[in-house]
This record gives C-alpha cells, sequence and structure tokens, in this order.
C-alpha cells in the first residue's frame, strides 16, 4: 500500500466483556489481513453506566495478566497494548468518549477512511445483554458504514473454511449487501453463497387479495425465485468474475434460510431491511432475526 495513501480503518467498541475481546480480536486480525488500521473506543456516557463501556462496571478479565478494569481509560489502554502485543504491525487509536456507545460509535465511522464498524452482540451479565443488543441495532440502523457484530461465544470453526453468505431479496439494501458480500469473498478468497428463500403465496392470499390460480403452484414460485436471483447475480458476477458462486434458493422464512446455511466460520452479510420493511422500525425483522440467532459474524449494509 503505497505510504502517502490515508490509512483506512477498522473501528471497535469494546466494554471488557468476553464478546467484546472477541471483537477486538477479529477486529485487529481483520484489518491486519487487510494493511488497515484499527480504532479501539470504549464509552462511557450516561446510559453506559448499567455496565456497557461503563466506568462503573468491573469488567471481567480477558487473560491472567489482566488486573480488574476499574475504568473506560484504563480499559482502552489494556486493549490497544494487547493489540499492539498481537499484531505489533498495526496503526492503533484509541477513543474515550463520554457519550453513549451508539454515539461514541457513530462519530467515529466519520472519521476519513473509516471502512467498517465492529462490535460485540453480548455484554458483561444477562441483563445488560438486552442493552447491547440494542447497540447493535441502533447501530447497523444509522451507520454510514457496514455494521460487523459478533456472537457472544464467537469461535471460527476449526477445519471449516469460512464462506461469505448472503441473503438476496431484490430490495436496494439486498444489492449494496452482495456487492459489499463479493468484495468480502474476493478479497479473502471465498466462496460466496447467495441465498434466496421463497414462501408458499397461498398463506398471503387473505391479506393480498385476488392471485391467480397459477401462482399457488409451489414449483412455479420456486422457479420464478431461482430467476430473480440469477438477475440480481448477473452484474456483481461479471464484476467479480474469480469468485466462486453458489446458489440457495430454499422454501423457508428468510432467517431460517440464512442461519441453517451458515457455520459459525461464515460471515453472514444482510441489508438493514428488505422487502416490505416498515420504516417505523430500526431494523427489518429478518436482519434483526438473524443477528440474533447467527453463530457467526453477521454484517449489516444500511
Amino acid at each position: 500500500m503505497d505510504g502517502a495513501s490515508p490509512t483506512r480503518w477498522v473501528i471497535v467498541g469494546v466494554d471488557g466483556s468476553d464478546s467484546s475481546r472477541h471483537a477486538l480480536e477479529w477486529s485487529a486480525h481483520q484489518a491486519s489481513l487487510r494493511g488497515l488500521g484499527i480504532r479501539i473506543v470504549a464509552a462511557s456516557g450516561p446510559l453506559a453506566s448499567v455496565g456497557v463501556f461503563g466506568r462503573n462496571t468491573r469488567a471481567e478479565p480477558w487473560s491472567d495478566e489482566q488486573e480488574e478494569v476499574g475504568g473506560a481509560d484504563r480499559l482502552l489502554d489494556y486493549a490497544a497494548d494487547w493489540v499492539g502485543r498481537l499484531f505489533p504491525e498495526l496503526e492503533v487509536r484509541t477513543t474515550l468518549s463520554h457519550e453513549r456507545p451508539v454515539e461514541a460509535l457513530l462519530a467515529e465511522t466519520g472519521v476519513e477512511g473509516a471502512a467498517v464498524v465492529v462490535i460485540g452482540s453480548r455484554g458483561l451479565s444477562a441483563v445488560v445483554a438486552a442493552f447491547v443488543g440494542s447497540v447493535g441495532i441502533e447501530l447497523a440502523a444509522r451507520s454510514p458504514i457496514p455494521v460487523v457484530v459478533l456472537p457472544h461465544q464467537h469461535a471460527a470453526a476449526h477445519g471449516v473454511r469460512s464462506r461469505v453468505i448472503v441473503g438476496v431479496d431484490g430490495s436496494e439494501p439486498s444489492r449494496r449487501a452482495l456487492s459489499f458480500a463479493f468484495d468480502q469473498a474476493e478479497f479473502a478468497g471465498a466462496e460466496l453463497v447467495a441465498v434466496s428463500a421463497w414462501q408458499p403465496l397461498v398463506a398471503f392470499a387473505a391479506a393480498t387479495g385476488p392471485i391467480p390460480p397459477e401462482l399457488f403452484d409451489d414449483a412455479t414460485a420456486a422457479e420464478a425465485a431461482r430467476q430473480a436471483l440469477e438477475e440480481e447475480l448477473h452484474e456483481p458476477s461479471l464484476a467479480h468474475p474469480g469468485v466462486s458462486v453458489s446458489r440457495r434458493v430454499v422454501r423457508s422464512h428468510p432467517v431460517v434460510a440464512l442461519l441453517e446455511e451458515a457455520t459459525p466460520a461464515d460471515l453472514v452479510v444482510v441489508g438493514s431491511r428488505g422487502r416490505g420493511g416498515f420504516r417505523g422500525l430500526l431494523l427489518g425483522s429478518v436482519s434483526h432475526s438473524v443477528l440474533h440467532g447467527a453463530r457467526g459474524p453477521v454484517a449489516i449494509l444500511r
């Protein structure tokens, strides 16, 4: 990489929990592979006092070497030192914010070169877990850059080659997710698995009004889904000829289809909302459910 080029950054939030440590380790590893820098963020805003990024919470130790961390500032020092010892080639920056965790991370997404923001999905206790989940949901709904959420006990499956799993439904967020997924698969030399889920139209007859009889046929619906998937894959496949693409057209709910396809080693990519999303919701129901049910990293694109 040209030394004169501005650094591009992986932004990661830390709170001292195991989930946060997994997010930090994953972020540092990805930054090292891709020649990026890492910006580590901790927050001590008013909502953080219940635990997340908070000064008033005793962080769980990440190793036998770590002393109890009494505040976000000390946590940042430890996290930067930890990354520096494991990945000495990385450029590391730290930010201590007095805002809410979401606001602290969103502020970092505006930094020049910000490429992706990463957080863990669970915090220091079951009581805090719902709040951490809400951080991920709000962040994914508002972030101008991709958000990656690591599950509570993320660990790549040993001996399983990672793939990129992407949900495709023809919506604009889905197309952005598909473009991101192709980029990730191309860089990693990974297989891309495009998943299109369809469900019988009979279930929606009462709500949608009259439907031509031929559309009640499952074979017709499945073929329409296959054709739609091929159309969505056409242009990105031409732009990334080296990416191996597998197609999955599944008679299932989209959430079930994605979660059943993905292993803990895979990156799942979804748009923040798909077809028929309600504007009043921060995230669409599919991305929300995948975020909470996945066993591996989930990338959400607004």
